[in-house]
């Protein structure tokens, strides 16, 4: 289901987020040995954005090549230079210029990109340079990565973990699973991400018992929506539209090639190739993109869509199908993300959830550590049987990990599940109560060996178990004997921990700010808390440098990696040397 939206999506306040590793890097070229750095990736990832911030507050000229300006020589140059000029004359001409930044640079002018070139090879500037992937880009400007002249960066989709802080400071906080469903539709375009979220602002509602908010419903076909797929459905033939019509009238389920025999071959063939539908290793076929569906179904007419429509039956059979292979994954301690495409429909249209599947989708991801969105799920259960057992005790159980460390001087006597007492530090509550690698974790726990924490650590990392493996390296890090071991195993606790939507734990809170000076520790808490370098270089009277400078030795001295790490190692509640 669909709806139109004909006005002007809302165009909200955008700030930058996420993406600190990444804006280091750029930061970095800019002072570094090299001469700058190239910034590539799909159009809509952030490149401009990130490139932008990376030079706010700094003396930086700026081009960009424009479609229409291909053809007049020096074109996104003509506000620095003569009107009448050759290439020499205009790499002197900008011997002045200490930073520039060169935007769309795949749609310069010939005479434009070589004199990008020749100011990598001969000049002084310091140049950031943004290219979009899969578009034509002059020989010149290519020559810069491929001629090593300079670093190449490849932009990847936000991380989902950003993505969710980069939408919070858009429109506040949102329950997890608008979150994903937010992510999923934008695929990683965040101009993209931008319109949609803009549409649903209004439809936004409060989540009872949270300060989160959340979306459920058809979705808003956008402007934006409508011409990001209009070029690519707009040009099929009639016998491939009308399978693209029936592919989107089955989703959320897959269609197997075996259902669709009585469907031109080729057209399949066309599609695929086209890249409008997928198919996977198993035969079963899909929409290549998650808002084709929406669109297609929006324009079929009534009766077309009562014909090709599946009966809700149809769903609850593939639900039932899910849940059992939740049970199933859970059972055999392998909790990797799999697909649970029906639910993840039957909640974002907002429709009935049975309370039995909700619990196992629940639980499923309060074991991979993504408590929030275990949360969200039971409450989904509620919602349809406020008295649903099963679902009272996944919500309490996420709750009680979310946003606080939790009692931490529980009732060990009083567990039911032998491997929470592992979790707490009392392996000897566990012992010939558990098998495999939580047997393991709970030996290794017992013999305080921290190697051997560190592997059981990997191994609940492969199976799924964010938070027990962020939890086992936090263990490990005060169990080794090695300072430089324990600063890896902080490293590898922090960056799961990140991945686990704010849950706190005992064994977390271990995580330390370890032995920092006065003036680093409170800088790290400024950071932590979320000032920019030049926020804090302003309220305590520093240069920004100074301020770069003293992070990246307390990064060092952490055993943290970037900026995302500290505020799990500034809310820790005391302090010891690693």
């Amino acid at each position: 289901m669909t709806y139109e939206r004909d006005a002007t999506t809302l165009e909200l306040p955008w700030p930058f987020a996420g993406r600190e590793d990444e804006l280091e890097l750029v930061r970095r070229s800019l002072t570094g040995v090299r001469r700058g750095i190239v910034v590539t990736g799909p159009a809509g990832r952030g490149k401009t954005r990130l490139v932008t911030e990376a030079v706010r507050g700094t003396d930086c000229a700026r081009v960009a090549g424009t479609p229409e300006s291909r053809t007049v020589p020096f074109a996104a140059f003509a506000h620095l230079l003569p009107e009448s000029v050759t290439l020499h004359r205009a790499v002197r001409s900008l011997s002045g210029i200490r930073t520039l930044l060169v935007d769309d640079a795949h749609l310069l002018d010939d005479a434009s990109a070589a004199l990008v070139h020749q100011l990598a090879v001969h000049g002084r500037a310091r140049l950031l340079v943004v290219a979009t992937d899969g578009a034509p880009v002059p020989y010149a400007i290519s020559r810069l990565w491929t001629g090593e002249l300079l670093p190449r960066l490849a932009l990847e989709p936000l991380p989902e973990e950003e993505t969710a802080q980069l939408l919070t400071a858009g429109a506040g906080p949102l329950d997890a699973l608008t979150v994903n469903r937010l992510r999923r539709l934008s695929q990683g375009d965040l101009r993209l991400l931008r319109d949609l979220l803009g549409a649903v602002r209004g439809l936004l509602t409060p989540v009872p018992g949270t300060g989160e908010r959340s979306w459920r419903g058809p979705v808003p076909l956008t402007t934006t929506v409508r011409e990001r797929t209009a070029p690519v459905l707009g040009r099929t033939r009639p016998v491939e539209r009308d399978t693209l019509d029936r592919l989107a009238f089955a989703e959320p389920l897959p269609s197997d090639l075996d259902d669709l025999d009585d469907l031109d071959l080729g057209a399949l063939e066309v599609l695929e190739s086209d890249g409008l539908i997928a198919v996977d290793d198993r035969g079963a076929v899909r929409l290549a993109h998650p808002l084709y569906g929406p669109v297609l179904r929006a324009a079929a007419g009534r009766l077309r869509a009562r014909r090709l429509a599946r009966t809700p039956q149809v769903f609850a059979t593939a639900l039932d199908a899910e849940s059992a292979a939740l049970g199933r994954r859970i059972d055999r301690a392998d909790v990797r993300a799999t697909a649970t495409p029906v639910g993840e429909w039957l909640v974002a249209e907002g429709g009935p959830l049975p309370g039995g599947y909700a619990a196992v989708r629940a639980r499923f991801a309060r074991l991979r550590g993504e408590v929030r969105e275990a949360a969200a799920w039971a409450r989904e259960g509620l919602r349809g049987d406020p008295q649903d057992a099963s679902c009272r005790t996944e919500l309490d159980r996420a709750r009680a990990t979310l946003d606080h460390p939790g009692d931490p001087d529980p009732d060990l006597e009083a567990l039911t599940d032998p491997y929470d007492a592992v979790r707490l530090g009392a392996p000897e509550k566990a012992v010939g109560r558990l098998g495999g690698v939580f047997a393991r974790h709970a030996d290794a726990l017992a013999r305080a060996d921290g190697p051997d924490l560190d592997e059981v650590a990997g191994e609940l990392e492969r199976r799924g178990y964010l938070l027990f493996a962020a939890e086992a390296h936090a263990q490990a890090v005060r169990a080794h004997r090695d300072p430089r071991a324990a600063r890896h195993s902080r490293t590898r606790a922090v960056a799961l921990a990140r991945r686990c939507q704010g849950a706190r734990t005992p064994a977390l809170s271990g995580l330390v700010l370890g032995e920092l000076t006065t003036r680093q520790r409170q800088i790290v808490t400024l950071a932590a808390a979320g000032l920019t370098n030049r926020q804090i270089a302003e309220r305590l009277t520093l240069s920004v440098r100074t301020v770069g400078n003293h992070l990246y030795s307390a990064y060092a001295r952490l055993g943290a990696s970037d900026r995302g790490a500290l505020p799990w190692l500034a809310q820790a509640r005391e302090a010891q040397p690693a």
